[in-house]
């Protein structure tokens, strides 16, 4: 823009320090100093800030930034928050990113965008958002990422700077905010000026800077009277005196910006500069700014008076035929304004206008009267419409309009939201649908506004979702479709509020009032849906009773249909049928599609029918319904709580099969997903009761029960039900630590809590098989009738896996011959499933019975295995156990097997190596330049390929394990 040119060829007065640190990060970014020899590290970015107050000369030297950039040939990338555009949606991201890939072709940005394109694509811009569920807010800033990361590499060295942050669109400086850490591990120097009284909570990352950047941000400090005397004679020549300079410092307090315009108004009034018209300063500094700045403006006339209000309604970058529609002046008069108020050093600009300073767009917005600047928005609303700008420009000024019941203005507010909620904003279109509902819409629109109200709030505000729909329920619809979406989002938002009582209630009471069969028999699949997942169903073994009857006569021609015969394949591997039961009922399930990412349809029946296969033993077809799913969740652009499902239950399938270095990797992102919703949520309490499981599977007690007291889990547990059960999981960590009678308290309570519901599936819900071991130290016969009754349930279910986990318990608590030949049947039971990690501790208990009862021959053969199996799984403490045992049999353990690392790709290589160096996946996701989620997804295929996990991957690779 003309103003930042012109200011960055100033004199920068007293900012040496600040430029030495430009100076020194642009070397580190391009490799090369300020004489043009290399640097002797490799190139690096950075995160600096500059803070200020106004006027102190953030601008200037930002402007000096993008001078210095371009000069060494980096890629700029410039934005400037503005006041009137803080609650524009991404009006910062755009400015930054839409330069770079506006003239890409819709062939070109699809390809150069690939799977992002739907999902940052609105947001940016660049494309029209399409029907259906917009991101979350996570995958959109996941997207967002992907994009600048890329656009960093490919266009590297790249400085992106953003001026008065303070003001950026709060979805523009989140993002930033949260991404600003990665600037060092990036071809990327990230420089920000902002005011520090006026930045927001969530940009906090500003204040602490990374690194080599050091702990705070760069303080701009006052100009000190002998600066502003330079400043002074640079501006009005040497003749200046110091007794006239002195009096510019104090009536300027060093303050940059006003120290420029008062020597301006010097030049202006043909002041010479000397003692002798000292005096006078004081005058011409009061109209630098405030009431003396706008007794100025008004000396110009009325119609540049008018159209300087309709710039500063605008905003930044403002066309002037714009500014002119708003000020309601002709072509040429609205020319001889822009001229005049560009003489007044007020506008600067020619094809687009803008204001010299932030301090004087302020000054001239609130001098505008109240009833005039409410009548221009109202102006600039509809004129923004006129020029074909749309509604979401539109909807700022709409947001200043007084309410008058108007229809077009609720209209272009609903479209407004619309467009927002779609691009992935959905606190801006939540603040456009509240002010539509005090226009007011008309009488019978008001229920829809509701409803779309309560949409846009649904991730961000339950309660009041919850609020808005049910007052969108009072209000008289006339559309049968309307009334029946209303229901089906508040039964989902209470339920998601963990309040699944209410969300049955709501579902049985409408399902009474429908005449419409299909839409009942949703309404019923609903609440079986939200009834399966209550722990305080109050007759669990009726529902499971009518919802039998109700799916076997079900042909599954519909989505809902389908639905209802995928919660029967739940119910029956909770209740413990038949396996084979089960499955036939998932089968019918799936015959005619259920995806994940259905349009007004939630996840959870497609991840039971998932599960179904998982505890009858198909993991691998469970493996590949959530790899589908998944891919469903990321190309919607769902990385919140969706995708932290879907990663924190296939760790759990991974656990299952005994994968347990894979299953830590894959829960730990569920969780930090899962963190980033918030705790207490459900799909928190189910990253930490699976992190805790995978933990005590692993050996590592100590561990398990620090994360269990940093998370706060135990009780009062979750009024929803979670997989793993949270209460059972917290029963084994008290058992893991040796408080028997604690572990024996809390799992005869989730047995209390689930026997009543028919919930009998020792597969699902183990908790008799700890309860037996907790047991067994003070109540041995009974330890044994509880292990022995977890037994015959697991028979009666069927499946291999459940029953030799079964006997393996039963094999702990009993004694003699009986405890080997249990862990005989264990085993023989283990080796027909895929649990892995149970089969190696039914070795290594029945390699250990052996060599108690002195038959170590066949013992050394059962530890051996064990030991294998425990390293394969990753089961570091049990691995420990097979080894104290070979140890006592006076054997030694056998060495691992070579390990097939030359299958790698070299990506892939990459990966496994720094992991086998001790980094962390988000540390793996920084070196190769990409997200944690591909991290994890590397890494698994690396300990497929390569046999082992991450215990044994250093030595597989030749890598020295860390310390």
């Amino acid at each position: 823009m003309a103003q930042r040119s012109v200011r960055s060829r100033r004199t920068l007065f007293e900012r040496e320090s600040e430029l030495a640190a430009v100076e020194e990060a642009l070397s580190e970014l391009t490799g090369l100093r300020r004489d043009g020899s290399e640097a002797p590290e490799r190139p690096r970015g950075a995160l600096l800030a500059f803070a200020g107050r106004a006027g102190i000369g953030k601008t200037t030297l930002l402007a000096e930034v993008r001078r210095r950039a371009a000069a060494k040939g980096c890629t700029v990338l410039s934005a400037r928050g503005g006041e009137q555009e803080q609650r524009v949606a991404f009006h910062v991201a755009r400015q930054l990113l839409q330069p770079h890939l506006a003239g890409f072709s819709e062939a070109e940005l699809r390809a150069s965008l690939g799977s992002w394109y739907a999902i940052v694509g609105p947001a940016l811009g660049l494309c029209a958002a399409s029907e259906g569920a917009p991101p979350d807010q996570q995958g959109l800033r996941a997207g967002l990422d992907w994009v600048l990361t890329h656009l960093a590499v490919q266009r590297a060295p790249m400085v992106l700077v953003l001026d008065d942050a303070h003001w950026a669109d709060p979805e523009s400086l989140s993002w930033l905010a949260a991404f600003a850490p990665r600037a060092e591990e990036l071809p990327l120097l990230l420089v920000v000026g902002y005011r520090p009284d006026e930045l927001p909570d969530h940009a906090e990352s500003f204040r602490v800077l990374p690194g080599r950047a050091g702990q705070r941000p760069v303080d701009l400090e006052p100009l000190s009277a002998a600066a502003v005397a330079r400043l002074v004679r640079e501006d009005l020549g040497a003749q200046a005196d110091d007794a006239f300079c002195r009096e510019c410092w104090a009536v300027t307090a060093g303050n940059p910006f006003e120290a420029v315009e008062l020597t301006a108004k010097v030049r202006d009034r043909g002041l010479v500069p000397t003692e002798a018209g000292a005096h006078l300063l004081r005058e011409l500094a009061a109209a630098v700014k405030g009431s003396g700045l706008i007794a100025r403006l008004e000396r110009l006339g009325t119609s540049t008076v008018r159209f300087a209000w309709a710039c500063a309604v605008l905003g930044t970058e403002i066309p002037p035929p714009l500014a002119a529609a708003v000020a309601g002046l002709g072509s040429e008069e609205a020319a001889d304004a822009a001229d005049a108020l560009r003489g007044a050093r007020i506008l600067t600009g020619a094809d687009t206008l803008e204001f010299v300073h932030p301090l004087v767009a302020t000054a001239v917005y609130r001098a505008i009267p109240g009833g005039v600047r409410v009548a221009l928005h109202g102006q600039a609303a509809w004129c923004v419409i006129n020029e074909g700008l749309g509604p979401s420009a539109a909807a700022r000024h709409l947001m200043e309009s007084h309410p008058d019941g108007d229809v077009w203005v609720v209209q272009q507010l609903r479209a407004a939201a619309r467009e927002t909620q779609r691009a992935g904003a959905p606190d801006a279109a939540r603040r456009y649908l509240a002010r539509a509902l005090r226009e007011p819409p008309p009488f019978e629109e008001r229920a829809a506004v509701l409803y779309e109200l309560g949409c846009a709030s649904l991730l961000t505000e339950p309660a009041t979702t919850v609020n808005h729909l049910r007052a969108a329920l009072e209000e008289p619809i006339t559309d049968p479709e309307l009334r029946h979406n209303v229901v089906y989002r508040l039964s989902q938002v209470l339920a998601h509020s963990d309040r699944l009582a209410e969300a049955s209630e709501t579902l049985a009471r409408e399902s009474r009032m429908t005449a419409d069969a299909r839409v009942r028999l949703r309404m019923q699949s609903e609440q079986f849906m939200w009834d399966a997942f209550r722990a305080d169903e109050p007759d669990s073994p009726a529902r499971s009773r009518r919802l039998t009857r109700l799916a076997d006569r079900l042909t599954g021609r519909d989505l809902t249909e389908r639905y209802v015969i995928g919660l029967r394949a739940w119910d029956a591997t909770l209740r413990g049928e038949p396996a084979h039961v089960a499955l036939e009922h998932a089968e019918r399930a799936l015959a005619g599609g259920l995806g994940w990412a259905e349009a007004d349809r939630g996840f959870e029946v497609p991840i039971l029918v998932a599960l179904t296969f998982m505890y009858a033993d198909r993991p691998g077809r469970t493996e590949e319904l959530f790899a589908a799913g998944i891919a469903d969740f990321e190309s919607q652009g769902w990385h919140g709580a969706h995708l932290s499902f879907g990663y924190t239950i296939l760790a759990y399938v991974r656990y299952r099969r005994g994968r347990l270095a894979e299953a830590e990797d894959f829960v730990r992102a569920g969780l930090r997903l899962a963190e980033r919703v918030g705790p207490g949520t459900p799909v928190h309490w189910y990253a930490v009761a699976t992190l805790v499981e995978i933990l005590l599977a692993r050996g590592r007690v100590a561990e398990a029960a620090r994360t269990a007291e940093e998370y706060a889990f135990g009780a009062p547990f979750p009024a929803a039900v979670t997989f793993p059960d949270a209460q059972i999981v917290y029963g084994q960590l008290l058992l893991a630590r040796g408080l028997t009678k604690d572990a024996a308290a809390e799992l005869a309570a989730a047995g209390r809590r689930l026997d009543p519901r028919g919930i009998r599936n020792p597969s699902w819900c183990p908790w008799q098989l700890h309860l037996a071991r907790a047991e067994s130290h003070d109540a041995p016969d009974r330890a044994v009738a509880t292990a022995l009754e977890a037994v015959q349930r697991a028979r009666q279910y069927g499946a291999p896996s459940a029953i030799g986990q079964a006997l393996r318990a039963a094999a702990e608590v009993s004694s003699g011959s009986t405890r080997v030949k249990l862990l005989e049947e264990s085993v023989s039971h283990l080796e027909r499933s895929p649990a892995a990690y149970e089969l190696a501790c039914a070795l290594v208990a029945l390699g250990t019975e052996l060599r108690r009862s002195g038959r170590p021959k066949e013992a050394a053969e059962h530890l051996y295995r064990g030991l294998d199996a425990a390293v394969q799984c990753g089961a570091d403490g049990l691995v420990e156990e097979a080894r104290d045992e070979l140890a006592a049999a006076g054997l030694r353990p056998r060495r691992l097997h070579s390990t097939e690392t030359d299958t790698l790709t070299a990506r892939e290589r990459t990966a496994a190596v720094l992991t086998a160096r001790g980094r962390t996946a988000d540390q793996v996701a920084g070196e190769l330049h990409t997200d944690e989620q591909s991290v994890v997804r590397l890494l698994s295929a690396v300990y497929r390929k390569v046999g082992t996990d991450r215990t044994g991957l250093a030595a597989a690779l030749g890598e020295q394990p860390p310390a």
